[in-house]
């Protein structure tokens, strides 16, 4: 296969993996042991995570003309990507858990929900909780003032009992 073609296969790789993806976040790996880099990308694969290096002209030639365009200023250096395909904040939040353990790693930028961040962008991306957790507060907090409307309508229906 030319040259030309297996660059093409490349760039049309990172092109479908860009059009499923809800997030991308680009990360500088180098320094890492092969150890650690095998464990972060097990993380990452078990949450369903695309976890890989590319060349950068290749990202760049897949990211024209998309919403992700704007990565192209962080695209120096070594890039690792991760693109996430079903919670928007998984690859941020779990890079962002391992960089306490690996000093090395760093965030270069992200997007998320067509939103590019920087590094401190995307490590503040990653502190938002899960949606889970999110909607539970959420149901929580439409619960207590019904809660306490239907405590206030209790007492008032006792008292009304106690005068009569």
């Amino acid at each position: 296969m030319p040259k030309i073609e297996q660059k093409q296969v490349v760039v049309n790789e990172i092109k479908e993996k860009l059009s499923k993806a809800k997030s991308v976040v680009l990360v500088d790996a180098r320094g890492l042991t092969v150890e650690q880099d095998t464990v972060l990308r097990k993380k990452l694969r078990d949450a369903g995570i695309d976890y890989k290096v590319y060349k950068n002209t290749m990202v760049n030639l897949a990211i024209e003309d998309t919403e992700f365009k704007d990565l192209a200023p962080y695209l120096k250096g070594p890039t690792t990507i991760a693109f996430s395909y079903d919670e928007p904040i998984a690859a941020a939040r779990i890079i962002s858990k391992e960089l306490k353990a690996l000093p090395k790693l760093e965030f270069k930028a992200g997007v998320v929900d067509k939103n590019v961040y920087d590094a401190s962008g995307i490590l503040k991306v990653a502190e938002i909780a899960p949606k889970e957790e999110l909607l539970a507060k959420l149901l929580g907090s439409f619960k207590s003032p019904m809660a306490s409307f239907a405590r206030v309508i209790k007492a008032v229906a006792e008292k009304g009992e106690e005068t009569a």
